[in-house]
């Protein structure tokens, strides 16, 4: 009892906001006009009875996550090509609890923030406003790389923690392509490892070290009209094992998650994104169900 004690709030400690990192969204690597902005304001609450966290597994609790994200992205060009860079700060409530072992606790404040940079390397030539109106959809390669840095609220001697006290990588390659009579659907490939640094201060002064997180995603959307768009969305991760202080947990994932999303346009401006993911298969990984509801604002020169 006093090893599963030890585990269980070992565990609270390890948490942090991840639930942001599930997807990555279908047609974000469609070509888009340059010297254009975008700011997003987003709302996310997921829960899981294993915990939020992809590094450690427990049994029988319970987590609630409600969180907010500000998210801004820039398009410009970049030799002759589509770039764009990406910034997110999450600001979240976290909840959690073992009932067996009484223990909970929650946490308010910030979690890590994240930093994108990508580019269209076919498919997708650097076009202003005035001439993107005579764009005709193809299909794009692009390439990209997230980097979330430890920004977030952490502290080693606290049940609950929305940052990971530790740096991950995110390279992605992607391919989109359009299809039917009028190009009204949409096939997204995407090929998305996560590379980890190790945590020096969990539980204190141990360390945690996970390899490799190799994620693959499959988006299919369709195009109802002019303001409407439907995606549904998959992603298989596996893999992904930690260790603690050089010795193996043993604990290697195997996830595979489904979800959906409702893109609807306001006007050329402002848009509303709605969309729900829940994890079917998850071995030694997080039992998710989360929704997402995200307002768009779009401005930049020659936008109307």
């Amino acid at each position: 009892m006093h090893n599963r004690l030890a585990l269980l709030s070992f565990v609270l400690v390890a948490l942090h906001c991840d639930a942001h990192a599930q997807f990555s969204d279908p047609r974000t690597y469609v070509n888009t006009p340059v010297g254009i902005n975008q700011l997003e304001l987003g709302y996310v609450y997921a829960r899981s009875d294993t915990s939020i966290d992809t590094s450690i597994i427990i049994n029988d609790a319970k987590f609630n996550l409600n969180q907010g994200v500000i998210d801004y992205t820039r398009y410009f060009g970049f030799l002759h090509r589509l770039a764009w860079a990406e910034a997110a700060v999450p600001i979240a409530g976290l909840s959690g609890s073992i009932p067996d072992a009484n223990i909970s606790g929650a946490i308010t404040g910030t979690g890590d923030s994240s930093y994108s940079v990508a580019m269209l390397l076919k498919g997708g030539s650097a076009l202003s406003v005035s001439q993107f109106a005579d764009y005709k959809p193809t299909t794009t390669l692009g390439l990209s790389l997230t980097v979330t840095a430890p920004t977030g609220l952490y502290n080693s001697n606290k049940l609950l923690n929305l940052g990971s006290d530790r740096w991950s990588f995110k390279p992605e390659f992607a391919v989109s392509v359009p299809f039917g009579a009028t190009q009204k659907w949409e096939f997204d490939a995407y090929a998305n490892p996560y590379f980890y640094t190790d945590n020096h201060s969990y539980r204190g002064r141990e360390i945690l070290h996970q390899r490799t997180l190799p994620g693959l995603e499959g988006h299919i959307s369709y195009a109802f009209n002019n303001t409407v768009w439907a995606a549904f969305d998959t992603r298989y991760s596996f893999r992904g094992d930690t260790s603690l202080n050089g010795v193996n947990q043993d604990n290697s994932q195997e996830n595979f998650i489904l979800g959906t999303e409702v893109n609807v346009s306001l006007n050329s401006r402002n848009s509303l994104v709605f969309e729900f993911g829940k994890a079917l298969v998850h071995q030694n990984g997080p039992t998710i169900t989360a929704f997402a509801v995200k307002y768009d604002y779009i401005w930049g020169k020659g936008y109307k």
